[in-house]
Formats: C-alpha cells, sequence, structure tokens
C-alpha cells in the first residue's frame, strides 16, 4: 500500500487541480455564473482529486488507507446522485451514509467504538439539535433514512474526535486533530444542505455547503497517509 515516489510530482498538484475544480462547481450557482454544466463536470472532479491524493500516498496502516478511500469512493457515488436534487436524494443519502461506516471502520483501526464516551455525548446532543431543527420539514417518507444518516453521520464524527483525544502526546496527534476538525466540518455541511433542503433560508447554500464539505474530506482523507505527508 505504499506509493511509488515516481507519484509524488502528480500528487503534488492534485490539492491545486482539486480547489480550482471545487470553485468551478461552486460558481455553478445562480447567484454566481448560473452555469449548470459546470457542477456536472466539476464536482465529481474535485472530490476525484480528494481519492485519488489518499489512494497515492504512502501510508503507515493499510487497512486505515483501504477504508477511507472507499469512503472516498462511496463520497463521490453520492456527490453524482445529488447532481439530480430531487431524483437522487434518497440514493446520495445511502452512499454517503456508507461513507461514513466506511470510515468508522478506519477510525476503528485506531481507537475501539466509543472509546470517548464524553466525545460521543457531545455529538449526541449536536446531532439532536440538528434533528430538531429539521424534523418539521423532512418529509415522513424521508424522516427513518434522515434519522439513520444524521445517527452514523455525528458517530463517525464522535469517533474522530475519540481518535485524537486517544492519540494526544504522541508523534502523530497533529494529524489526528486535523481529521477529527474533518469530521465536524463534514457535520457543519450537512447541516447547512439539510437546512437548505428541508428549511430553507440559507444565503448562498453552494458556497457554503461545498466549500465546507471539501475542505472537511480533505481532512478526513488526512487519516489514509503518513504524518509527512498529511502535514
Amino acid at each position: 500500500m505504499f506509493a511509488d515516489s515516481s507519484n509524488a510530482g502528480p500528487r503534488r498538484l492534485l490539492p491545486f487541480i482539486g480547489a480550482v475544480a471545487a470553485l468551478l462547481a461552486i460558481a455553478s450557482a445562480p447567484w454566481a455564473l448560473d452555469r449548470p454544466w459546470l457542477n456536472v463536470a466539476f464536482k465529481p472532479l474535485a472530490t476525484l482529486c480528494v481519492i485519488a491524493w489518499a489512494a497515492l500516498g504512502r501510508t503507515d496502516d493499510g487497512l486505515v488507507k483501504r477504508w477511507i478511500v472507499i469512503g472516498l469512493v462511496f463520497s463521490l457515488a453520492g456527490d453524482v446522485a445529488l447532481l439530480w436534487p430531487v431524483q437522487g436524494f434518497l440514493v446520495g443519502l445511502v452512499a454517503f451514509l456508507l461513507g461514513h461506516v466506511s470510515y468508522l471502520v478506519a477510525l476503528t483501526r485506531r481507537v475501539r467504538f466509543l472509546a470517548s464516551p464524553p466525545a460521543f455525548g457531545v455529538w449526541a446532543i449536536v446531532a439532536a439539535s440538528v434533528l430538531a431543527s429539521l424534523w418539521a420539514g423532512v418529509p415522513p417518507e424521508l424522516r427513518l433514512p434522515v434519522l439513520v444518516y444524521v445517527c452514523a453521520l455525528a458517530a463517525m464524527a464522535a469517533q474522530a474526535t475519540s481518535v485524537w483525544l486517544a492519540r494526544r502526546g504522541r508523534p502523530d496527534a497533529a494529524r489526528w486533530r486535523i481529521v477529527a476538525i474533518g469530521g465536524a466540518l463534514f457535520v457543519l455541511s450537512d447541516a447547512i444542505l439539510a437546512t437548505d433542503k428541508f428549511v430553507g433560508g440559507i444565503t448562498m447554500p453552494t458556497l457554503w455547503n461545498l466549500s465546507i464539505y471539501w475542505l472537511g474530506q480533505w481532512f478526513i482523507a488526512c487519516a489514509a497517509v503518513r504524518l509527512k505527508e498529511a502535514a
């Protein structure tokens, strides 16, 4: 699971390419360029750059890397599904759910599940607060899928926080702090997306949702590579 040194040069370009693709996807919104085709072309490309960056990096745990990359691939499937926000919403929700389960499997390679009950308690409160703010606007047929998804998302963020807390004081503590922040950013991104969909009132939701989402994914992807490369 180690990347060849010949990949180092192209790999360094991936964050730049990903950032440009993300900006073009965000600029597709009606309040910006109003060009929907930009979203179709560049939204998947932005996530593909994260996948390639993680897959080509050197790792200190092949299983962690494998499950992080699998989670990113599920996220890519979710991104594609949500290109059709209405018809693809449930498919996208399931794809991202599987992505969070994959991240959870990766993170439990570092510390056992529920290793930090306080972290899970805090994230449970966050999840309950988000659900409470959305619940009235969620259609009855989507309430169970949304509930399951939010629980999985919160568990992923809590497990990422647990890993960071367990690794404090160790040489790789900074890397796992980045991953924990990534989990939190994913929660924030989805909260913005869900609020815009089920409640409304978010100004420029594409800007906030997608920029925070991709930053969170890059941070989570740091779990797949060695500390020096993550930095």
